[in-house]
């Protein structure tokens, strides 16, 4: 860069952009507080709209994301995975290598959730890594040991009560962790 650049631009007034950002953002800041700082970019540029402000609702977006405010979020996140830290983990048998040469090698289990109408529903399944095929699975309003107990008789009473160099990997979760 040449220096007479540099001088130019550190001496150069501001743009009116920026002259505006700059008035905008704290009126934008004393409206999201003004309504218990609940608003999203949509609801906050109707609001500045009826202050009397003339400003565009990407423009608003730009402005909180500047401000590093947000809008309330209605959906309650759902944490499946709760690990206890008091709970003795096993070692990793599987490691990187989710490969498996012959059916009952290695089984792979889980915990999800699906939203329903009626609340949430929480799934356990246990799928065998060779024939990519479900083999355990079970369905509950709750996360408790007895979901994943149910899921692997499933996955027994369907390959078998003995199953001789099984390895089974699951996450960090206490349902998987517990003494049961």
């Amino acid at each position: 860069m040449a220096p007479s650049t540099y001088y130019a631009a550190k001496s150069r007034r501001p743009c009116p952009r920026v002259i505006r950002d700059g008035v905008l953002r704290p009126a934008l800041r004393d409206l999201w507080e003004a309504n218990y700082r609940v608003y999203g970019a949509r609801k906050l540029w109707k609001a500045a709209r009826r202050a009397g402000w003339d400003v565009g609702r990407d423009q608003v977006g730009r402005l909180m994301r500047a401000e590093q405010i947000a809008g309330a979020r209605r959906t309650k996140r759902v944490r499946t995975t709760r690990p206890d830290p008091a709970a003795l983990r096993h070692a990793d048998l599987v490691n990187p290598d989710f490969t498996a040469t012959a059916p009952n090698r290695l089984w792979v289990t889980d915990l999800s959730y699906v939203p329903t109408w009626a609340g949430v529903a929480y799934v356990c399944f246990i799928i065998d890594v060779f024939s990519r095929k479900i083999v355990g699975w079970r369905v509950a309003s709750h996360m408790r040991t007895e979901m994943v107990l149910d899921a692997i008789e499933m996955a027994r009473w369907s390959r078998g009560t003995r199953i001789d160099g099984l390895r089974c990997h699951s996450d960090a979760g206490a349902q998987f962790t517990s003494i049961r």
